[in-house]
């Protein structure tokens, strides 16, 4: 298949264009380098600098022809939703649509879309399943379920003359190797690591018993290549999680200890509950097993360690590059 990823260089994106390669698919990785880098998107793949808001930069490539849109750009941090929630709306939503009208003028037939777990919102039973009405409650959630909406009523559409089928994969707390340490914006593990190996006391903010579900990069990668060769419906969404829970005290104890500290031997404060913070999450992955035949496979303990073991040889040669250029 030719497939375009969007957000090709970010760190889902990234993975997921090396395992359509190795798959044997023709793969054109379309990113603006905002949150990631053109040096993690394998040789085999072309790379298109492209703002995806602006259909004139990213036409050219469609204009090659695909079989699928894997579309993961978009602006991915709550805090930014809020401070700059008019960004965040272009990136998600009319970056989303920009990408929905190229698929209708190229008659691209399959779309494939990164949703969230923030589309639910604070108020949803735990497990969530997909049925669950979606009422976010952080400008970013409404964004993702936005989006999302904009994509099934494509999808949904008779007019559309040719063929068009959607998927919506609501994502939620993805974490594994490559995952940004020095970004303070997303993934709170990433977060964590890169503080515990800088020597900075991790913040927690509220009481820190609010809990996540996080599944491993691999996971979700095998999960959306399930999805992208799906022969279901027109127009499905699906979970994709763990289906645990973890509160964010239990991860940040986890990640101390995956350096081999004490109890306490790495400084934690907490700080304020910020705004649009779910309370409880952790997904029902009943349909996706049932449906794509996709289980995540490796559990939180094993994903922290390779995590970790990654995240220390990429410090460690950063370390050592800066002393290898230093001037003399």
């Amino acid at each position: 298949m030719k497939v375009l990823v969007t957000g090709g260089a970010g760190f889902i994106g990234s993975h997921l264009c090396r395992r359509l390669v190795a798959d044997g698919h023709h793969v054109t990785a379309v990113d603006n380098e905002f949150n990631g880098s053109r040096e993690t998107v394998p040789p085999d793949a072309k790379f298109v600098f492209a703002d995806v808001t602006d259909p004139s930069q990213v036409e050219s490539a469609f204009a090659t022809g695909f079989d699928a849109v894997c579309h993961l750009a978009g602006q991915v941090s709550i805090i930014r939703s809020f401070s700059d929630p008019v960004a965040d709306l272009r990136t998600n939503v009319e970056g989303t649509l920009q990408m929905l009208q190229l698929c209708q003028r190229y008659k691209v037939p399959r779309f494939i879309y990164a949703s969230s777990m923030t589309a639910y919102g604070d108020a949803a039973p735990v497990p969530t399943p997909e049925t669950q009405p979606c009422l976010p409650n952080s400008y970013y959630g409404i964004s993702k379920h936005a989006a999302e909406r904009f994509v099934h009523t494509t999808a949904e559409r008779s007019d559309l003359g040719f063929p068009f089928r959607a998927t919506s994969l609501r994502m939620f707390s993805v974490f594994g190797p490559g995952q940004s340490v020095n970004n303070p914006y997303q993934g709170v593990l990433g977060i964590f690591i890169g503080k515990i190996m800088r020597g900075e006391p991790i913040t927690i903010f509220g009481d820190g018993e609010q809990t996540r579900d996080f599944v491993y990069i691999d996971d979700i990668v095998e999960g959306w290549v399930r999805a992208l060769s799906y022969g279901g419906g027109m127009s499905d969404v699906f979970n994709l999680g763990s289906g645990r829970s973890l509160s964010i005290n239990q991860l940040a104890a986890s990640a101390v200890a995956a350096f081999g500290l004490p109890p306490g031997g790495h400084p934690i404060g907490y700080q304020p509950a910020r705004p649009g913070e779910q309370r409880a999450v952790r997904a029902d992955i009943t349909e996706a097993r049932a449906r794509l035949r996709w289980e995540p496979r490796t559990t939180f303990e094993k994903g922290l360690a390779e995590t970790v073991r990654h995240a220390r040889i990429e410090h460690d040669g950063s370390r050592q590059g800066a002393v290898e250029g230093a001037p003399a």
